[in-house]
């Protein structure tokens, strides 16, 4: 047996927080509210073309390696439709296996030994695993509790000579805030200054709520040349199994992606690349009705939370809320809680602190999912109180 069968690097990547709560939810029957995944699936007749697309011999075999031509037309519409960006899919548009691995290449294409990527914290875990693989150095720069805004001195401050790339997540997730314009202007204007490349991953665009418009990074003056952005057909269509995602930008840009990207996954999601097509033309109406549930459900669970004695600044956007330990505040921390609940109360949330690297940041903050049924909202808040 070898000695060493993972790079050290990658040894704090062995185990995932959301691997570790969706076993013990598991364990115990515990309500999952830790894991971003609905509990229901997205519109009957973008299932219906993927079925069609098996019989019909379509997709079954290695479709083509930067995506489907429909499909890379249908993105390029979509941003064309919802931002008025202008994209070409032949050379503008790389379909992926998910937002995720449209991250990982675009780590991968930017940045590598030497190189800084800087991110706002709480990160999502996986931004941290890319810039790991990529052997890059990340810098983060804290959005702090309640209100979890970007701080735009302490980014300016974070940039140096080696910083090669700025990624960002609007909607964010874990915290749920939808950066402003004006925080957009501010970030580009540093990215411009110090001719930096951005990641703007942004998985849930079409996951905002009330009057927190999400407006791409790449829409603002001298953004469009040096941003890559991230979708994802999982999130805006609850069709998080099948893995399709994709990256926009500049010719350049997108080139580096699909260099990388080929050699991880190849190809992916042949039959399902037919039905996002299709999904990404559906009208305002699919688009407003599945934003107005969430938003719902958002409301339902933040109610319950509010009465049961946590504290949140709300969510304006993305699948999560953000809350303090509430009743549970004696604990030592947020991942304590985390551990405790499913045994106590059988729910599950997941610890912010694990998403950083500044004490005083997530220590004591929960992230509860509410894309699930509201029965199950409901029903995951009567365990809570009970407990």
């Amino acid at each position: 047996m070898p000695t060493r069968t993972l790079v050290p690097r990658m040894e704090p990547y062995a185990t995932s927080i959301f691997g570790e709560m969706s076993n013990l939810a598991l364990q115990v029957g515990a309500i999952n509210l830790g894991q971003g995944f609905p509990d229901t699936d997205g519109p009957e007749e973008v299932k219906e073309i993927a079925q069609a697309a098996i019989r019909d011999g379509r997709g079954n075999q290695y479709p083509p390696v930067h995506g489907l031509p429909d499909l890379r037309a249908a993105i390029a519409e979509h941003q064309e439709r919802f931002y008025g960006l202008a994209v070409d899919p032949d050379t503008e548009v790389v379909v992926t296996t998910g937002a995720s691995e449209a991250i990982q290449s675009s780590l991968l294409a930017f940045a590598e030994t030497g190189d800084e990527v800087v991110v706002f914290e709480p990160w999502f875990d996986l931004y941290a695993t890319g810039i790991a693989l990529a052997n890059a150095t990340r810098v983060s720069v804290p959005l702090r509790p309640p209100t979890f805004r970007p701080d735009i001195d302490a980014l300016r401050a974070a940039i140096t000579p080696a910083t090669r790339v700025i990624l960002i997540n609007t909607p964010h997730n874990p915290t749920g805030v939808v950066f402003t314009v004006e925080e957009l202007q501010a970030i580009a204007e540093i990215a411009i200054e110090n001719d930096l490349i951005v990641i703007s991953d942004e998985a849930y665009e079409h996951l905002w709520f009330d009057d927190h418009q999400h407006v791409p990074i790449a829409t603002l003056p001298g953004m469009a040349e040096r941003t890559v952005t991230i979708g994802s057909a999982g999130k805006s269509f609850s069709f998080t199994g099948w893995k399709v995602g994709w990256a926009t930008g500049p010719a350049p840009l997108v080139r580096a992606v699909r260099a990388v990207r080929q050699h991880l996954s190849y190809v992916s999601g042949g039959p399902f690349q037919y039905a996002i097509a299709h999904a990404l033309r559906m009208p305002d109406s699919y688009y407003d009705d599945f934003r107005r549930q969430l938003q719902h459900q958002r409301d339902l669970l933040t109610a319950g939370l509010t009465d049961l004695g946590f504290t949140t600044a709300g969510s304006e956007g993305t699948y999560f809320l953000t809350t303090d330990l509430g009743p549970f505040a004696e604990f030592p921390d947020g991942l304590a809680v985390a551990r405790e609940l499913p045994h106590r109360a059988k729910v599950v949330a997941i610890p912010l602190q694990v998403f950083c690297d500044h004490s005083g940041v997530g220590d004591r903050s929960l992230r509860w999912a509410f894309c699930k049924r509201p029965s199950v909202l409901q029903e995951a808040l009567g365990r809570l109180a009970h407990a």
